[in-house]
């Protein structure tokens, strides 16, 4: 097999793991989101995480793994939208930011 099948097949292989991995990792955000909002007796709006930042970092154990922030909306009264935050190191939420204080 030539050269460039065997780097455009690992290309697409890490481009699909990455998909996946982003799936799966978007879905414990808006968990994680919609958990704090309703412990703060906040409303989740859009019921949706968007990724706003992705870079690769180290973990606590030396790995190699991505570092993702993802910004939502919710609302405190009902009638306006504020701006959220969570970030996440691999599966683990980092920080999540909603209203004036920062939890985790």
């Amino acid at each position: 097999m030539p050269w460039f099948e065997l780097i455009s097949i690992a290309v697409l292989a890490a481009l699909a793991w990455l998909w996946f991995d982003s799936t799966a990792v978007r879905e414990i955000a808006v968990r994680e989101a919609r958990m704090a909002c309703a412990a703060e007796g906040f409303q989740f709006l859009d019921e949706t995480v968007a990724i706003a930042g992705l870079k690769p970092l180290r973990d606590d154990e030396g790995r190699l793994t991505l570092y993702r922030v993802y910004a939502f909306e919710y609302s405190d009264t009902g009638n306006n939208r504020r701006p959220g935050s969570i970030v996440l190191l691999g599966r683990e939420v980092v920080r999540l930011n909603i209203g004036l204080r920062l939890v985790h």
